[in-house]
């Protein structure tokens, strides 16, 4: 984050004056006062360094580039295109076979700002930007997607507890309805039992009056007669109260609970185990960069290309497949135009594997990325418009109508560049409205890019690359 702390004018600083900078020179890297800009500007040797506002160095203050070796710590003025590598004078002298890639850092710098080097850095920034968003958005959907689960699992577990507590309070209703059965049961008997004693004292208290009575009142032949007949009668109660007793029961409820039961609180300890299921994610770091050596001025021919990666493309059917553009979906796919004998676009894994065939309206010729979202297809000779179509359903979202049948096919801050029409690149936005139209140098281009300011073209007949500013002015072939 850029600093709000004053910058000092370095050469007043060094005669020991506070003056506040209000530019800043990128070459000598210190501030500068009005004063001495002004005298700055005036000596000869710099009046080539780079000198911008104060406002202008806040936004690359924290940008930190070392203009000094490491190694011997003199200035970095030399370049060595064969090692790829900045030098100071020491290195050079310290070098025991000289490298004949050797030039000035001020000729290998030339241009810097429109190398390719430069935009592939940029891309590749962004390209990783993207990437982190693709990991954040994966990352929160996997943390959202870990907080169902984690409520799935609860409910289970919630479930699975109501479920054991209804089935054993079924069990139990049943043991109590059990328990109050027999003991209903137990106590009946003693009811029984109860009841004929109660009858068995009615019945001898009643007797024990009758002798009483008998004893006061009868003569003594009664008293004789009803002795030997009540005695006889006790004898036959008696008999019988102890059979009755002899059959009576003591009754002491228990109860047995299921082993399974009994010892649940014992055996069982944990109510279930929570299982984490690990898996390698599907998430790929999509390289947006093709590695190159910095090029440098006035050596295009000497820039050679690395490969990095091939692969068979392989499919279920064999057929002939005429590729003419492809582009790197934000999955890291490859889509493909394939201008043979079917309206088909083609997606591949970068692996090589064959993932669709995507159904269009013609023969599908050159194709563009203009956001994540969207893509826009020419169709070559096929016919006279090109379309923008939805990178996820790859339906086409808008139909734009050309002058003439459509080419190469390029996406720029909101513009599209087409090549249609003879010698020409139709400049349109997104609507499809006309805004311009570019003359070439060729009238045998089919292919075409554009990269921030520029703009690529092929001549396939004089096998020449051209390249010109957006507005159509060449600057070299």
């Amino acid at each position: 984050m850029a600093s709000d702390k004053p910058v000092p004018c370095g050469p007043c600083k060094f005669d020991d004056f506070t003056i506040e900078a209000g530019s800043w020179c990128t070459n000598c890297e210190e501030g500068l006062c009005e004063d001495c800009e002004n005298v700055h500007r005036k000596i000869k040797l710099l009046r080539n360094h780079k000198v911008i506002s104060i406002e202008d160095y806040r936004k690359i203050e924290n940008v930190t580039i070392s203009l000094v070796c490491e190694l011997h710590g003199e200035n970095l003025e030399l370049f060595c295109q064969s090692h790829d590598k900045a030098l100071c004078k020491a290195c050079v002298r310290s070098i025991n076979k000289l490298c004949p890639g050797i030039v000035p850092i001020s000729v290998a710098s030339k241009n810097a700002r429109q190398s390719t080097a430069l935009s592939d850095l940029e891309k590749e920034i962004q390209g990783t930007i993207l990437n982190v968003q693709d990991f954040t958005k994966n990352r929160e959907s996997a943390t959202k997607e870990i907080e169902k689960q984690e409520l799935m699992v609860k409910n289970i577990i919630f479930e699975t507890r109501t479920k054991i507590n209804s089935y054993l309070d079924k069990l139990q209703e049943k043991l109590l309805l059990k328990l109050g059965s027999i003991s209903d049961n137990c106590k009946s008997k003693n009811k029984e039992f109860l009841q004929k004693l109660e009858s068995k004292t009615e019945m001898l208290t009643k007797l024990k009056e009758q002798i009483l009575h008998l004893k006061q009142l009868s003569s003594d032949i009664q008293v004789f007669l009803g002795t030997h007949q009540v005695n006889k009668r006790i004898v036959s109660e008696i008999k019988s109260l102890k059979t009755e007793i002899g059959a009576t029961k003591d009754y002491e409820l228990k109860v047995d609970i299921h082993s399974l039961i009994e010892n649940f609180s014992k055996k069982v300890e944990d109510f279930g185990q929570i299982k984490v299921l690990e898996s390698c994610t599907e998430l790929e770091f999509r390289d947006y960069k093709i590695e190159t050596k910095v090029p440098t001025s006035g050596i295009l021919s000497d820039m050679k290309l690395q490969l990095i990666k091939t692969f068979q493309m392989k499919r279920e059917t064999d057929y002939v497949i005429d590729v003419r553009g492809c582009v790197i979906l934000q999955n890291g796919n490859l889509l493909m135009t394939n201008y043979s004998k079917k309206n088909q676009l083609v997606e591949y894994k970068y692996t090589g594997e064959h993932m669709r065939d995507i159904q269009v309206s013609a023969l599908p010729f050159f194709i563009a990325v203009i956001d994540p979202n969207r893509i826009a297809v020419t169709y070559g000779d096929t016919a006279k418009f090109l379309e923008i179509r939805n990178t996820h359903s790859f339906r086409a979202e808008k139909e734009i109508r050309l002058p003439s049948k459509g080419y190469g096919v390029s996406h720029e801050d909101g513009r599209l560049y087409v090549k249609s029409g003879n010698s020409t690149i139709q400049v349109m936005d997104l609507s499809g409205k006309q805004l311009e139209t570019l003359k070439l140098s060729s009238d045998s281009v089919l292919n075409i890019t554009t990269s921030r300011d520029k703009i690529f073209y092929t001549d396939y007949k004089k096998n020449i690359v051209h390249c010109c500013r957006l507005n159509g002015e060449e600057l070299w072939q």
